[in-house]
């Protein structure tokens, strides 16, 4: 992709209304545009982020058994009123059209995605299935003041799985448990990301939170220094020791929550009355799970976790293009081998911006820092008379120079 035709340019300056580092980065970076208050447009390079992020999501939901459907987003009043929902649930969008007729703008999905199971579920041998959906989500946040952290509108993975009985249930609440290290760990948040118990509220004694420790969090967990499990605030004060090893230590950190799990149990299903026949033929409550992501958080985490005072430092795997070329100067020999790279790393499938613009090197510089892509190749008269390409990690620094047949075998490594 040429730079010079992308829809949206770098800024010189960080928007001053901005708090969150996400929201200043990712809008001086030309990655978002703030439409108002917690809502934002993903411009082309956000969007290639978000995507990136999702086909991850969606790949290890695949490897579990998930499959994938995509529910409205506007939900009939009844349904809400028969889980309760309706009145007790405060940051709930409700809209009423020209007939009197109201929806709810849906926060979450269980109150479409148990009638809908009900309609393909009925029988013992129906079960366990899993269904997913990767789509927007509406909640009255009222401090929506951390960029895409906490937004009115987002992007969520949802989850929900059914099950006959509490034990098949608990395993396949232990294989989610995997599936969410395993996605973390492949968006670049592994090492900084801990299981942390929270309150189960009327569902279960506990639910699970996925925490990513950084000072720019809004939640405080306290992390066992024997396993590294975490225990939410709001239920530490009951918790004498880990609920997960027994250790006695703790250490406080600030965090965001990137995803969180609960075990539902019949707490949707009864209201709809989601039944299936057991082998005797019985009538049973399906036992339910739901497991949700938030893709704009995983994103904004990013941003917060790995960006540096240059700018924003994308991991290889979620990053809009792995490989930044800058061509410095006039010359044309140095357009023309620049031009000729550029074309052979498209051939290669390898994800490339060739900054073609006629602007000055320092300007390219600074905004190939502020973009973060992982891997910057710089070309000038003087790699020309070296016969080599200049090769810049942008994580850790590192520049090399190297000929273009080492960079097409570390490039094809990374992929």
């Amino acid at each position: 992709m040429l730079q010079s035709r992308t829809f949206t340019k770098t800024r010189k300056e960080p928007p001053a209304d901005e708090v969150s580092k996400n929201a200043r980065l990712l809008i001086q970076g030309g990655f978002i545009d703030k439409l108002q208050a917690g809502v934002y447009t993903y411009l082309p390079l956000g969007f290639k982020v978000l995507k990136n992020i999702e086909n991850i999501i969606r790949e290890e939901m695949f490897k579990i058994g998930g499959q994938e459907i995509f529910m409205p987003s506007l939900h009939p009043k009844e349904n809400w009123e028969k889980t309760g929902r309706w009145e007790t649930m405060d940051d709930l969008y409700k809209v009423k059209d020209n007939s009197g007729r109201e929806n709810a703008l849906g926060p979450t999905h269980e109150e479409v995605v148990v009638p809908l199971a009900k309609q393909f579920v009925s029988s013992y041998r129906d079960l366990p299935v899993a269904v997913f959906q990767i789509q927007n989500k509406f909640r009255m946040e009222l401090r929506a003041k951390s960029g895409i952290l906490r937004g009115r509108e987002f992007l969520m993975k949802d989850l929900y799985s059914f099950h006959a009985t509490e034990e098949d249930l608990k395993r396949y609440y232990e294989v989610m448990k995997k599936a969410y290290k395993a996605v973390f760990k492949r968006v670049g948040l592994g090492e900084r990301t801990y299981l942390t118990f929270a309150s189960g509220g009327s569902f279960s004694k506990y639910s699970h939170e996925f925490q990513t420790v950084t000072p720019a969090g809004e939640d405080t967990i306290f992390l066992c220094e024997k396993c590294d499990v975490g225990v939410n605030k709001e239920i530490f004060g009951e918790q004498k020791t880990c609920p997960e090893c027994g250790g006695n230590k703790f250490k406080e950190e600030t965090s965001i929550e990137v995803g969180n799990i609960f075990e539902l149990k019949t707490k949707f299903s009864a209201p709809f009355h989601l039944t299936f026949k057991n082998k005797e033929g019985k009538d049973e409550l399906i036992l339910m799970g739901c497991y949700g992501i938030g893709l704009g958080r995983i994103m904004g985490a990013l941003v917060e976790v790995h960006a540096d005072d240059r700018g924003i430092v994308w991991p290889p795997s979620v990053a809009p293009f792995l490989v930044h070329i800058l061509s410095l100067g006039n010359n044309k020999s140095v357009s023309s081998v620049a031009q000729k790279l550029h074309k052979t790393l498209l051939k290669e499938n390898i994800r490339v911006l060739y900054d073609d613009r006629d602007v000055s090197p320092g300007e390219k510089f600074a905004a190939s820092d502020l973009m973060g892509i992982p891997y910057r190749i710089v070309i000038s008269e003087k790699t020309i008379k070296a016969k080599k390409l200049e090769f810049k990690e942008r994580k850790s620094g590192k520049i090399s120079m190297i000929v273009e047949k080492k960079l097409l075998n570390i490039l094809r490594k990374l992929m």
